[in-house]
């Protein structure tokens, strides 16, 4: 979903919110992770398509947007509109191949394997990036709704959920991660902090609203 040429700098990034439990509730912190737990288990495993929002910063300075509709509970596919100080570029991404076009432009379309056209959040295995975080020790926001799930975690870590978003974030030498759970067991919202042994955090935040059935997507015509 991530230009090659930007993927390095991309990755999804949350800060580290850690509840404590309440003294007289000991066992309350796992009861919560549980519910976590079981609302992903129940979700309903069919197609869906949502509506994308995601940016990635470094301080105050927006690296890039990226708006648009994708599918989930399938092959990760979807359009999209990616903006940055360099360029505005529509993006079609289908099962096997990611197509680049300057915005309002008709010449050929760029491609690239949708393999490598990923940056440092997981969106298409969501799900499994959450029960991840849980089984390496997540804490979950008491009577937060959504649910509210945060923790830490290695670039090598996420590899085991997506190879190629964990590649992407190997230069970090950590990720405090966010994500939130709703009621039907969606993944509405993430949010990731890279930290690196030297230069300045990168922040990252992902929104999904508006769900929908899932979407056709086919390759663009006027392809080169």
């Amino acid at each position: 979903m991530i230009h090659r040429r930007t993927a390095s700098l991309i990755p999804v990034l949350s800060a580290l919110v850690l509840t404590a439990c309440a003294p007289d509730s000991p066992a309350r912190p796992e009861t919560d992770r549980k519910t976590v737990g079981e609302r992903l288990a129940a979700a309903d495993g069919t197609p869906y398509s949502a509506a994308l929002e995601a940016v990635t910063r470094s301080g105050a300075k927006r690296l890039q947007l990226t708006e648009g509709r994708i599918n989930l509970n399938a092959p990760l596919t979807g359009r999209t509109t990616d903006t940055t100080d360099q360029y505005t570029e529509d993006v079609v991404m289908t099962r096997r191949t990611v197509y680049r076009r300057a915005v309002g432009t008709s010449g050929a379309w760029q491609e690239f394997p949708a393999a490598v056209a990923k940056g440092g959040i997981p969106v298409g295995r969501l799900p499994q990036f959450v029960r991840l975080m849980l089984a390496h020790s997540a804490s979950v926001e008491q009577g937060s709704e959504p649910l509210h799930v945060s923790g830490r975690l290695t670039p090598k870590q996420i590899e085991s959920v997506d190879r190629t978003v964990g590649r992407n974030l190997r230069p970090a030498t950590s990720v405090d991660a966010e994500a939130w759970v709703d009621e039907q067991g969606r993944v509405v919202r993430v949010r990731q902090k890279m930290h690196f042994a030297s230069g300045p955090d990168i922040r990252a935040s992902l929104e999904l609203t508006d769900f929908q059935s899932a979407i056709p997507v086919n390759a663009p015509t006027g392809r080169s």
